[in-house]
């Protein structure tokens, strides 16, 4: 079953790819695939616990990554939690009377599988957001909060369902904190091999997953707070790279699992797809919600593509509550993947086609992570303070200049400018915060994100708010150069390439010395 399962994976995963979709949907239809063609194998069930223990791993893991990148603060600003509430609510609304009329299902059924079809997908959003390297851009950080509050919501309606109530022991989990600096500690002991991705799966699978499951909690929250916990350390940007190529894999058995539940009946597949005609519905209320917290067009219709989609919480839901109704919700979390994933991939340009028809929906005045930013006095300003941007900057620095760094993470522009270091947040990709930025004496840029679209946008935005200077942009590919030199750079360079000719020269000098 083994070679059946990577197998099918493996070919709709690159035929999905080759489409220009994301590999979840084709693991998804290896699923369904799988399903179809059961009944002529020599096996009884596909799913089997191997698979499942396989899919759960990949979630946790997923989980435990998102933790690891979260601001708890984030969480309980008005804009997430009024946010996540208010779309459920709305969603409800909607969806139930829907499912009710339409479908002929009482009302009970029609406001459990509402419920259901009220999340949207922590999955696909932090794939999404990851690939797209925007995970700790503020529209990332918006979907992300307002993921983790529906999370903990689907938690609890999951509890409900379930009937059970967490054990007594449960309230010792208030004391995790506590043990905050020992696990920061025990991260230093690990410093930079595999003992820190042991680490890393000892906390997201057995003390997050095990031991949150073993307190009659679920085991996505203890994944999710574990992450949290280790959430400031220097490591958890690195924990959380080594660990991806792990919940990769593991989440292709996720999917997998989604489409081997069986195979839908005409009346699955309208009902599936009518849910899915109604997620523009979903989109609008999260766009007019987040502007209502005075978030601008572009910060609110990114965070709003991202959430428009369907949950996996759903399909666990449904699981415990309604197991007949699985099939038609596993149809209406694919097909709206296979709705959001491209329209998540051309959010930037998607925008900047209809700005002009969501600015009017804009309130007076700025969030306050949306203030307009000033370079001040600096003559050389680094944007993204990543590695290579830190180095950058210190390098001017060294050499004399006045510089300034600017930062999508607020996170990490508060550490950077705690150790004395001139940084302040703020998001490049944000179009409103090109119009209000004020250059004052800035000559150089230097572009060091790692995002292609964000250094896209940087270039553009700085041209057309008029500024006449040195542009040098980092690349990861020549093609990528290209585009930085068409929109307005000066300068760009394929980094890669870069230091692979500096190690050859580096070697060439050491030999003719010899």
């Amino acid at each position: 079953m083994e070679a059946v399962w990577l197998g099918s994976a493996f070919i709709f995963g690159l035929f999905a790819h080759r489409m220009g979709m994301p590999t979840l949907i084709g693991y998804l239809c290896a699923g369904f695939f799988i399903a179809a063609i059961t009944p002529f194998l020599p096996i009884s069930d596909p799913q089997t616990d191997t698979l499942s223990h396989i899919a759960h791993a990949g979630v946790l893991l997923l989980l435990f990554s998102v933790g690891l990148k979260l601001d708890v603060r984030q969480i309980v600003k008005p804009e997430i939690a009024g946010t996540g509430l208010t779309h459920m609510l709305f969603s409800v609304l909607v969806y139930a009377p829907v499912i009710h009329f339409a479908f002929g299902k009482n009302w009970d059924t029609a406001l459990l599988l509402s419920s259901a079809l009220a999340f949207s997908s922590t999955v696909l959003a932090a794939l999404v957001l990851e690939s797209k390297q925007e995970l700790r851009a503020f529209h990332g950080r918006i979907a992300i909060g307002i993921l983790i509050v529906q999370d903990l919501i689907a938690m609890g309606l999951m509890s409900a369902t379930a009937g059970n109530l967490p054990s007594a022991w449960s309230l010792g989990l208030l004391l995790l904190p506590l043990l905050r600096p020992v696990l920061f500690k025990i991260m230093d002991w690990c410093e930079h091999d595999e003992r820190l991705i042991l680490f890393g799966l000892i906390l997201a699978l057995v003390a997050g997953g095990m031991g949150f499951h073993a307190l009659g909690l679920s085991g996505e929250l203890g994944a999710l707070v574990m992450g949290a916990l280790c959430a400031k350390h220097d490591k958890a940007g690195e924990l959380s790279k080594t660990l991806w190529s792990f919940k990769e894999v593991f989440l292709v058995g996720f999917f997998l699992t989604i489409g081997l539940n069986g195979m839908p009946t005409k009346s699955d597949i309208i009902f599936a797809l009518t849910m899915v005609a109604l997620l523009p519905v979903q989109a609008i209320v999260f766009f007019v919600v987040l502007t209502r917290f005075k978030l601008k067009s572009r910060s609110a219709f990114l965070s709003s593509v991202t959430l428009t989609n369907f949950s996996e919480f759903g399909l666990i839901v449904a699981a415990m509550a309604m197991p007949e109704y699985l099939v038609p919700l596993a149809l209406c979390v694919a097909f709206s993947f296979v709705v959001s994933a491209p329209l998540n991939r051309y959010a930037h340009p998607l925008f900047d086609r209809i700005e002009h028809l969501l600015v009017r929906f804009e309130k007076p005045g700025h969030h306050p992570d949306e203030e307009p930013v000033s370079t001040g006095d600096a003559s050389t300003l680094v944007m993204g303070m990543g590695k290579m941007g830190r180095s950058a900057y210190r390098e001017v620095e060294s050499h004399g200049g006045n510089v300034i760094g600017f930062d999508s993470d607020d996170e990490k522009a508060r550490r950077l400018s705690e150790k004395g270091m001139s940084v302040v947040y703020a998001d490049a990709e944000h179009a409103n915060f090109w119009k209000s930025l004020s250059i004052g004496d800035l000559k150089h840029v230097i572009l060091a994100m790692d995002c292609p679209d964000a250094a896209l946008i940087a270039t553009r935005g700085l041209r057309e708010a008029g500024f006449n200077g040195v542009i040098t942009a980092h690349a990861e590919h020549a093609k990528h150069a290209e585009k930085l030199l068409k929109a307005g750079a000066d300068d760009s360079h394929v980094t890669v390439e870069d230091a692979g000719r500096g190690l050859a020269a580096s070697a060439i000098d050491d030999i003719t010395k010899l």
